[in-house]
């Protein structure tokens, strides 16, 4: 049989109705033949591939046949191709691979476009830096892509600085700035382009007015929406569909109904997103007789309805009509082939509960194989309305065991049965579980809004509702002292306990715990107790809830021997444990951890994700921590980011990056928190080359740093002391936004100087708006650093003028650069003015840092006095710095009573002995000398071999 010419080939080829397996024959026998280089053919292959959903062998292909080397037109072509098929990641492939063979101004607008809808702006930059150096910078397609690409990305000052660039702007240039700003919310610049246009006598049209429109609505611009109204009108455009639609809506969102309906009945031809439109700003408004009006209307013109129309018109008939509606809907969705969506199940499910019928509610959820939140709050909800309270909980239950997490709806009907079961414990622990995941709770619920607001940290919005609520119940009550309990607002939480009590409103067990809960510093343990004696007049001491609370408490306190003996009298749990590990942790006893987490162990009390938290800091070896970690991947299905990080930084303290990086990259979705600790392990290990490399990975994945991100990266790269590098750091700061940032700040000051610039340090300090006592530290600090002592002085008696008082480091550091320069008076007097003008207790620190000055500079009796009068014992380096000012200045006297005490602290290290040998053979007193160097050889000590640095030749 001989081969068919191209031409009819090709009509096959490209045949709509040609399935994967004939084109795949096609392609054999097209190769068989050599006409798979034709570029119709290698053309139609690629387009036909694409339209069976295959661009593997599409990308293949195309660069098989071209050998990596296509025309521009033909690539072009192949590009379009994939981007009207909707495979932007396979193009953004394939032009990887190929773009160093051209491209022009038809290439570069769908490899943005494929850039703009797989979110990475990265690789969009590259091609916006390409264009430029290519000099297709002003082509008006190329300028859109990239401004709509901007735009998208959320960087809508860069999107408006490509517009303001272009030479020449088309209808299509304006809608994407226009679009631009309505999709970042930039409602009044939004306004201003579209009156922009208006006067440089562009002709709007719907995708002009669209995005406004949609604004309109949400911030209550009823003159500028009838406004653009009129002028939808005016230029011909409101018969559109998409305009249709977001009229509807706009006027909804105003209470103006009966202009909705006006729109609508004005439309000459309805479509399905109008009615889909229409219904929903009926229901939103509980109008749920015009909704099902406008459903049967819909019906009648013929109209195939969709899963949107569907679950919006079926709250109507268990709201307002019944189950007789209620059913034929039912048969119209098993009609129309929308029984399988779940969504609608969810809507039916809902239905038919709401209307008595929970049989058939129960029916249709069972019947359902895949199961996503939708239907199993829907199936709670369902029960909660018959009344089927611990159906309720066990379908929770179930839902869990099935491995579909709980939202905040689930939540919320859960606590509400648990209020109905008296299941106190259970309520207990779905409010912990609320807490811990940061659910946002329904808003039709009031005392669900507190919880709302207080738990995602904005206690004054909760407090502003709970002060305008007419009745507050007593969980009311508790949700307010609890939510400023969370953030450590102890003085309001308490001022809410005695306001409830006055108010003669009972307080229960939740209040106790979140009154205690609360207390955390020492000064507060006294009301802490005098809630405890509160519990035991009342009876709730016995709960393990409260337990724990005051366990917290007293060990936030200070107290820990009060919390122990809470502890021993306490059944045992796994929180209880966990109370008492976090109060060894907080109050630095962490070497009685691990014997608590073998008694756990001992008792069959069963560890959690908590517990391994805090055992994780306090191991003394890494084979401990890899026991831990372990334990962990045996029995728990999945590990939380906290315990991860926790696991990283386990491991960076014992300088085993190689795992650090292996746990990194087994987390399958990593967070900031996650990338954070990773390159925070790196700093700590001394990796600052990973660092970087990793941040560039950050960056590549579109991970958004933050200022913990930006702290590692300087702190690497001052590891590095490469002073372009830290050019290029502060770079990425001031583009990222970060140099408001005070932590932020003092690092680059530290970087900078560190790595030799002690200018640019100085330019970042005096560029800082907010300068608090640690950025004067840390530039006081940085002169230190470079031995200029007058500089250092003269910054910190700016800093005393501006009246910011200098801290504990501050004094480090300015007496420091006194001790670096010789300045002994000014030594003298800073260090007075410590405790008398500022009150602040010296530290050793301080005193090392005078000890070393007098030492220096000769003033040995003067940094004797000063070691002997110390208020605790001198440190190693303390002593060694002043007698090696002895043994420089030839004071023999003062020496030997060093060193005998540098000798008698560090129980015979060589090195003590060898200096005071030193001192004693400077002095002529060779027999002291030998002596001692008798009593070292004695005690076994040797002296530390000396290396040379200067290589032989």
């Amino acid at each position: 049989m001989s081969e068919p010419p191209h031409l009819e080939v090709l009509t096959v080829l490209l045949h709509s109705t040609c399935s994967l397996k004939c084109l795949r024959a096609l392609h054999a026998r097209l190769a068989v033949a050599g006409a798979i280089w034709d570029t119709s053919v290698i053309l139609g292959l690629v387009e036909r591939y694409l339209s069976l959903g295959k661009p593997s062998p599409a990308a293949s292909l195309f660069s098989e046949a071209y050998r990596g080397r296509p025309t521009i037109y033909s690539l072009n072509l192949a590009v379009r191709c994939f981007s009207d098929h909707g495979f932007h990641r396979e193009l953004l492939d394939l032009y990887r691979e190929l773009c160093g063979f051209g491209s022009d101004n038809f290439t570069f607008p769908p490899v943005i476009k494929g850039c703009t809808a797989v979110g990475c702006l990265r690789l969009g930059r590259e091609v916006h830096c390409r264009v430029l150096r290519t000099g297709h910078g002003g082509n008006v397609g190329v300028q859109t892509a990239l401004l709509d690409m901007y735009a998208k990305a959320s960087q809508i000052d860069v999107s408006r600085r490509v517009f303001d660039g272009m030479a020449q702007r088309d209808l299509i240039s304006w809608n994407a700035m226009v679009s631009g700003y309505s999709l970042n919310g930039c409602f009044q610049e939004a306004v201003e382009a579209l009156q922009e246009m208006q006067q440089r006598g562009m002709r709007l049209n719907a995708s002009t007015l669209v995005g406004i429109i949609g604004m309109c609505g949400g911030v209550n611009a009823k003159d500028l929406g009838s406004s653009l109204h009129a002028l939808a009108m005016k230029y011909g455009t409101i018969a559109d569909e998409s305009l249709t639609s977001a009229f509807i809506s706009m006027y909804s969102a105003f209470d103006d109904l009966s202009s909705s309906r006006l729109v609508f009945d004005l439309q000459p031809a309805k479509d399905l997103v109008s009615f889909n439109s229409m219904i929903s700003a009926y229901m939103q408004h509980s109008n749920w007789k015009e909704a099902f009006d406008i459903f049967r209307l819909m019906h009648c013109a013929g109209l195939e309805p969709n899963l949107i129309t569907m679950v919006s018109v079926l709250p109507s008939c268990n709201e307002f009509f019944g189950i007789n509606q209620g059913e034929s809907v039912h048969g119209v969705i098993i009609k129309f082939g929308l029984a399988e969506q779940v969504s609608v199940v969810s809507a039916l499910v809902s239905m038919y509960s709401k209307v008595g019928k929970l049989n058939s509610a129960v029916l249709l959820f069972c019947c359902i194989t895949e199961k996503n939140n939708l239907v199993w709050n829907s199936m709670i909800s369902g029960y909660l309305v018959n009344n089927e309270w611990n159906m309720a909980l066990d379908t929770f239950c179930k839902m869990q065991i099935e491995g579909v997490p709980p939202d905040s709806t689930a939540i919320i009907n859960v606590i509400s049965a648990c209020r109905h079961t008296k299941d106190f414990h259970v309520a207990k622990s779905i409010h912990a579980y609320a807490v811990r995941n940061r659910f946002e709770s329904n808003q039709s619920v009031t005392n669900a809004l507190l919880a709302m607001y207080a738990d995602c940290g904005d206690i004054s919005t909760s407090y502003k509702l709970f002060q305008k609520m007419e009745v507050r119940k007593l969980i009311s009550w508790n949700t307010m002292i609890s939510g400023f309990a969370e953030i450590g607002d102890s003085e309001t939480s308490l001022l809410l306990f005695c306001q409830m009590c006055q108010e003669e409103v009972q307080f229960d067990l939740v209040t106790l715990i979140g009154v205690i809960s609360s207390i955390f510093v020492s000064e507060d343990a006294m009301v802490g107790e005098s809630v405890h004696s509160l519990a035991i007049k009342s009876g709730c001491n016995s709960d393990v809830s409260l337990t724990n609370a005051l366990i917290t408490m007293y060990t936030n306190c200070g107290s820990v021997e009060a919390g122990q003996k809470l502890f021993d009298s306490c059944s045992d749990s796994t929180i209880t444990y966990n109370a008492l590990m976090s109060g060894y942790r907080k109050n630095n006893v962490s070497e009685e951890i691990l014997p608590l987490f073998c008694q756990m162990v001992k008792n069959d009390v069963k560890p959690n994700l908590v517990t391994l938290l805090n055992l994780l800091p306090v191991c003394q070896s890494e084979l401990q921590g890899k026991s831990i970690h372990s334990y962990a991947v045996r029995n728990f299905t999945r590990l939380e980011t906290p315990f991860s990080t926790s696991a990283i930084c386990m491991y960076s303290r014992f300088n085993n990056i190689e795992y650090c990086r292996k746990k990194f990259s087994l987390v399958g979705e990593r967070n900031i928190i996650l990338w954070n600790a990773f390159l925070s392990a790196c700093v700590q290990c001394k990796k600052a080359d990973m660092v970087v490399d990793f941040f560039k990975n950050m960056l590549f994945l579109n991970v958004k740093p933050d200022s913990v991100t930006m702290l590692a990266l300087i702190s690497a790269c001052s590891q590095l002391g490469d002073a372009d590098f830290a050019a290029c750091v502060t770079a990425v700061v001031l583009q990222r936004g970060f140099s408001a940032k005070g932590l932020v700040v003092n690092a680059l000051i530290d970087m900078h100087s560190r790595c030799g610039s002690i200018s640019f340090a100085r330019e970042v300090f005096d560029s800082s708006v907010e300068k608090d006592s640690i950025t004067w530290g840390a530039m006081i600090n940085a002169y230190s650093i470079h031995g200029n002592g007058e500089a250092a002085l003269d910054l910190f008696s700016m800093m005393t003028d501006s009246g910011t008082d200098p801290d504990d480091i501050t004094f480090v550091s300015i007496l420091s650069a006194c001790s670096h320069s010789g300045f002994v008076e000014q030594g003298r007097t800073l260090f007075k003015s410590l405790q008398a003008n500022y009150g602040i207790t010296p530290r050793v620190e301080h005193y090392a840092c005078m000890v070393d000055l007098l030492g220096r500079t000769g003033h040995l009796d003067e940094a004797y006095d000063i070691v002997r009068s110390m208020p605790f014992k001198p440190s190693d380096n303390l002593l060694e710095s002043l007698l090696g000012a002895c043994r420089f200045h030839g004071n023999s006297k003062i020496g030997e009573s060093v060193g005998k005490l540098l000798i008698e602290s560090e129980h015979g290290k060589s090195r003590s002995y060898v200096m005071l040998s030193n001192i004693y053979a400077s002095a002529g007193k060779w027999s002291d000398s030998e002596q001692l160097r008798s009593d070292m050889e004695a005690k076994g000590l040797r002296k530390d071999v000396a290396v040379s640095l200067i290589g032989m030749t």
